[in-house]
């Protein structure tokens, strides 16, 4: 059992256990909840009455959820004491029970505290940050159609930038390295010429490894295989073109795993375009193909055509029986975009994007970009997941003017528990709460923060008023 400093655990209920990545759920789970700080005094509460009104309607009293209470943030130091952002207690609590939900936590900008949220998600190795992006009939949107937007953003969690292997300019060892770098690594590279980082500059590292990225990976066509039709899309969003050895491998390892685990059930975008050709004109000459799938192909050197007709020769000899004849078009397609292409193009051609798979900071800020088509992060659910831990959060900030005034929309956490309910395979619930959010939007019950956006203006309900709009309308 584990041993608690100041908290008490539930008397009832069942942990929570993972085998083979999986959550094993009993129908009584005891799931930690970090109520968070700032407005997440008013979500919380709200969030909780959604969660068991939906279960209680969907199950009739044969599931249920036994809420333990655990301290992070600014909560955590009022019971822990100065500077105990994140007690030992909350980490065991996470440990043994192994799913658990969140609100907003603040980190400060520039000095003190790391963010609490990065430390959880490297703690508990939760590589994968999962962010929907969908839109809900009624929700006031800057974007002309954002019905068309349906996306999942897969952001890595635990690698580049974000891990935090950093000096500031004025770091004795920082400057240490780079003197090394200028002195030595740049020289020896022999690609860098006379390159040079620069005088009172701070430094960071940016590792993406092979291992990390194809995990990765990984959660994303599987997540991928559980949807339908176009929506068993996986996109590589990457900038691959300027760090080709950090960007550009997780492109190539992701396209690597895609082409060998996951052969039987993937074909990429450039293999697809070399079997529907073929399908098109099964008469088709390997160099009619190629000049079809490479644009400027009478243009190329002959060591290149050579290369091109390889490919695709090869995939035909490969996949043409397994995946041709139309069978790729129930596959999982895989492809690639640079990242700041995918900017635009979830604005021009959303509908053409299913599952978004980046590594760190790429996905940070694409899954907030998404998020604001479709009516902001009040409305932007998410949740990190490894293969031992989940834990669901809200994805804004702790917004503390607004706190205790009952006001705030507490969209964001309801909806990661949608996530949580789908994740445990609580999907009856899980749909209530999504009919009973998705109804009460176009019923204009919302909080300020939508009410302002409305045209007509509507007159808003409170935090704890949305709540109780969603379940009136399960």
């Amino acid at each position: 059992m584990a041993q608690f400093e100041k908290l008490t655990a539930p008397t009832q209920g069942t942990p929570i256990r993972f085998e083979n990545g999986q959550p094993v759920v009993a129908d009584n789970p005891i799931i930690p909840f970090i109520r968070g700080d700032g407005t997440g005094v008013d979500i919380w509460p709200a969030t909780q009455k959604v969660l068991d009104a939906a279960i209680a309607k969907a199950y009739d009293g044969n599931k249920t959820i036994e809420w333990f209470k655990v301290y992070a943030g600014d909560e955590a130091c009022d019971l822990y004491g100065t500077y105990q952002y994140l007690p030992e207690d909350t980490l065991e609590a996470i440990r043994t029970y192994g799913v658990a939900i969140k609100g907003p936590l603040t980190t400060p900008v520039g000095g003190g505290i790391r963010s609490l949220n990065v430390a959880l998600r490297q703690i508990f190795d939760l590589y994968s940050c999962v962010r929907p992006c969908r839109f809900y009939a009624g929700t006031p949107s800057p974007h002309r159609r954002p019905q068309d937007l349906d996306v999942i953003v897969y952001r890595e969690n635990t690698e580049d930038i974000y891990m935090g292997v950093e000096w500031e300019a004025d770091d004795p060892v920082g400057q240490e390295l780079r003197k090394h770098l200028n002195d030595v690594v740049i020289p020896a590279n022999g690609k860098l010429g006379k390159r040079q980082i620069p005088v009172g500059s701070g430094i960071g590292i940016k590792p993406v490894s092979k291992h990390g990225s194809q995990r990765h990976i990984r959660k994303a066509i599987q997540h991928a295989l559980r949807l339908q039709g176009d929506k068993r899309h996986v996109t590589l969003v990457h900038k691959g073109n300027i760090m080709k050895f950090t960007e550009g491998a997780f492109r190539d390892w992701g396209y690597e795993l895609a082409t060998s685990e996951f052969r039987d059930v993937c074909i990429t975008e450039r293999e697809s375009w070399i079997l529907g050709n073929l399908e098109q004109d099964p008469n088709l000459s390997v160099q009619a193909n190629a000049r079809m799938i490479e644009p400027g192909y009478d243009s190329l050197t002959p060591e290149k055509t050579t290369a091109i007709d390889a490919e695709v020769q090869s995939v035909i000899d490969a996949i043409g029986s397994s995946h041709g004849n139309g069978k790729w078009k129930q596959m999982v397609m895989v492809d690639d975009r640079i990242a700041d292409s995918i900017f635009q193009q979830i604005q021009t051609r959303p509908q053409e994007y299913s599952i978004l798979t980046t590594l760190n900071l790429n996905g940070d800020y694409i899954s907030d970009a998404a998020a604001a088509m479709v009516g902001g992060l009040g409305m932007a659910p998410g949740a990190n997941i490894g293969e031992t831990a989940a834990i669901f959060e809200a994805t804004h900030g702790t917004a503390p003017k607004h706190a205790g005034l009952d006001r705030i929309n507490p969209g964001s956490v309801i909806l990661s528990g949608v996530m949580m309910l789908e994740f445990l395979g609580w999907q009856e619930a899980a749909d209530l709460i999504t009919k009973g959010l998705s109804t009460a939007i176009a019923d204009k019950q919302v909080t300020y923060d939508l009410a302002r956006l409305m045209e007509p203006q509507v007159e808003p309900v409170s935090c704890s008023g949305f709540a109780d709009a969603i379940i009136n309308r399960f």
